[in-house]
């Protein structure tokens, strides 16, 4: 009882830090305002979190968890590769347009001044997007002749940072997914042209 009483008042912890995210927006948030916002002392919230760091690391675990946990799933179910690209994108979008305050840790400004092992955290999170959009546009064309898919995961991996940019700096206004099926076909009117571009 008292492990699942521990393990509720972890998550009323970050749940206040994401909501702080939201609310704060260009703000320091320091221990002792989350600590009152969970309505706890500084040394009970540090019975759960050693640090603050900690409790960053831990949003970013849940960031890559769900994130990855559904790229898998769609995987599965879906075998064409535009959808598989299309879906893959507008769920991390979707994701960060559903979690304002985790968008904030995903685009990576709340991060500045903290330890740089959190940057390098949500910097694998992005490569491990672009390794799987990578694999997926390798497997639709192995030969590599209707486009290089190191290229192009790497520019629909900046299409999905740039969203998640401009939600944020927006104060969250600007949703990503909003007109997003526009955008996907000026994506896909040059990204998943068949005609091999030739040199002379």
């Amino acid at each position: 009882m008292a492990r699942a009483r521990s393990g509720e008042r972890r998550q009323d912890i970050l749940q206040s830090l994401v909501r702080m995210l939201v609310e704060l927006q260009g703000e320091h948030i320091t221990t002792a305002a989350l600590a009152r916002s969970v309505g706890v002392s500084e040394a009970a919230l540090y019975r759960h979190f050693p640090s603050k760091a900690k409790m960053f690391e831990a949003l970013i675990e849940f960031i890559e968890e769900s994130v990855f946990t559904r790229v898998n799933k769609i995987l599965l179910e879906e075998s064409q590769t535009e959808m598989r690209v299309q879906k893959i994108m507008l769920l991390v979008l979707g994701f960060a347009d559903k979690n304002p305050g985790l968008a904030r840790l995903m685009q990576g400004d709340v991060l500045v001044g903290e330890t740089a092992r959190l940057r390098q955290r949500v910097s694998q999170i992005y490569d491990r997007l672009e390794t799987q959009l990578r694999q997926v546009l390798r497997e639709a064309d192995p030969a590599g002749v209707s486009f290089a898919a190191a290229d192009s995961a790497r520019l629909l991996l900046a299409v999905v940072e740039g969203h998640i940019a401009q939600f944020v700096r927006s104060g969250f206004r600007m949703s990503p997914v909003e007109g997003w099926e526009q955008r996907w076909q000026l994506l896909c009117n040059g990204e998943f042209s068949k005609t091999p571009r030739t040199t002379d």
